[in-house]
C-alpha cells in the first residue's frame, strides 16, 4: 500500500510532475512547459470515459470489506469522466469531485468498453491501466492506438505490458516518437 508502483515506481512519472498540463489536471496551479506538454495536452483533450483494471484502482485484491478502498486519487480525483474498473468483486458506483465516478465492472471486458463508450458521448475512451487491463484488451483486438511514455528506469520487476500476447497478431505502425526532458513519448496505431 505505501509503493503502489513498486519500490522506486513513482521515478516513471516523475517527468510528468513539474508540467503545467499534468498539474491543471491535478487542480494544482503554475508549472513548466517543455517537449512532453504537447503530448500531455493532446493525450488528455477528447477523453470522454476511462477504464482501468482494480490494481490501478487499488485496494488489494478479493472482495472489497466493510469499508472499501476509496481509490489512490482522494476527494477528486484528476479524471474528471466517468471511469470504469475491471474486477471480479461487485460493488457500488463511487461518485466524487470534479465529474469522476468509478463504476465497478464484473462483466468483462466487453462489457466495460461498452459503457465506457456510451458515457464518452463520441469522445475518446482511454485505458488508463494496469498492464493485465491494456494486454486483455490488446488480446482481444479493442486498441486502436497504443501511447508509451519510456522512462529510462530499471525497476528490476513487475507487470510486463507486451508479455504472453503470443498469437495476438497485433501490428504496430508508428504515428510519432517525442524526446523529452527524462522521457520518450511513442505512439503507435495499431494495425489490423
Amino acid at each position: 500500500m505505501e509503493n503502489p508502483l513498486g519500490i522506486g515506481g513513482m521515478r516513471l512519472h516523475e517527468w510528468a510532475f513539474a508540467l503545467a498540463a499534468w498539474r491543471e489536471q491535478h487542480g494544482l496551479e503554475g508549472g513548466e512547459e517543455n517537449a512532453s506538454s504537447a503530448f500531455v495536452e493532446e493525450s488528455l483533450a477528447n477523453v470522454g470515459a476511462v477504464l482501468m483494471g482494480r490494481n490501478m484502482f487499488g485496494g488489494g485484491s478479493g472482495p472489497w470489506g466493510d469499508e472499501p478502498w476509496p481509490g489512490w486519487w482522494g476527494e477528486n480525483p484528476p479524471f474528471h469522466v466517468p471511469v470504469f474498473v475491471l474486477t471480479h468483486h461487485a460493488r457500488n458506483p463511487l461518485p466524487l469531485e470534479g465529474g469522476t465516478t468509478f463504476t465497478f465492472v464484473t462483466d468483462g471486458i466487453e462489457a466495460a468498453l461498452a459503457q465506457a463508450r456510451e458515457a464518452a458521448g463520441g469522445k475518446d475512451v482511454v485505458i488508463g491501466g494496469g498492464a493485465e487491463a491494456i494486454r486483455q484488451y490488446l488480446a482481444a483486438g479493442l486498441v486502436d492506438e497504443l501511447s508509451i511514455s519510456l522512462v529510462p528506469v530499471l525497476l528490476g520487476g513487475g507487470e510486463r505490458l507486451l508479455d504472453g500476447l503470443g498469437d495476438a497478431a497485433i501490428a504496430l505502425e508508428q504515428v510519432d516518437a517525442i524526446a523529452a526532458p527524462g522521457v520518450t513519448h511513442l505512439r503507435y496505431r495499431i494495425v489490423r
